[in-house]
C-alpha cells in the first residue's frame, strides 16, 4: 500500500512555519532600521516585504521574495541635520513602526497555529500507536 505524502498536515504545518519565520525575520529587519537614515547607498533604509507563493510541491507555502517596499520615504524636519535638504528636511526610511507591530503579531499567530498542528498531529500519531498496542 502506498501512501501518498504530497499534502500531508505535517508538510503543510512546515511550510507555514518555514514561511513564518522568515516573515519575523524581516519584520525584525525593518524595526531595526526604522531610524536608519542612511543604508550606504545615499538614502535612507527601505523597508522590505515578503511575498508569499503556494508551494505545490509540498501543498504548503513559501517565502517567493523579499520586496522593497517602494512608497515615498518619510520627510521630518531637521534643519541642523547635514543632511537636511534647503527646506531644512531629512528622508527617514518609510517604515511604520505600529504596522510593523500588528504584522509581528499577526506573524507570530499564524506561527503558533501551525505549532498547534503539529502538536495535534503528534497527539493524533500517539494516540494511534497507544490502540494498536
Amino acid at each position: 500500500m502506498e501512501v501518498d505524502n504530497i499534502f500531508s498536515p505535517i508538510d503543510i504545518a512546515i511550510s507555514g512555519l518555514q514561511a513564518q519565520g522568515k516573515q519575523m525575520e524581516v519584520i525584525s529587519s525593518n524595526v531595526a532600521n526604522a531610524r536608519t537614515g542612511d543604508a550606504g547607498n545615499g538614502e535612507p533604509y527601505r523597508r522590505l516585504e515578503a511575498a508569499f507563493k503556494s508551494d505545490e510541491d509540498m501543498g504548503g507555502v513559501r517565502v517567493d521574495k523579499i520586496l522593497a517596499d517602494m512608497s515615498d520615504f518619510l520627510r521630518v524636519f531637521d534643519p541642523g541635520n547635514p543632511h537636511a535638504d534647503e527646506e531644512g528636511y531629512i528622508a527617514m526610511p518609510n517604515v511604520n513602526l505600529p504596522v510593523e507591530m500588528m504584522n509581528l503579531n499577526i506573524a507570530t499567530r499564524v506561527y503558533q497555529a501551525n505549532a498547534a498542528v503539529l502538536k495535534r498531529y503528534q497527539q493524533m500519531v500517539e494516540n494511534t500507536l497507544e490502540l494498536l498496542r
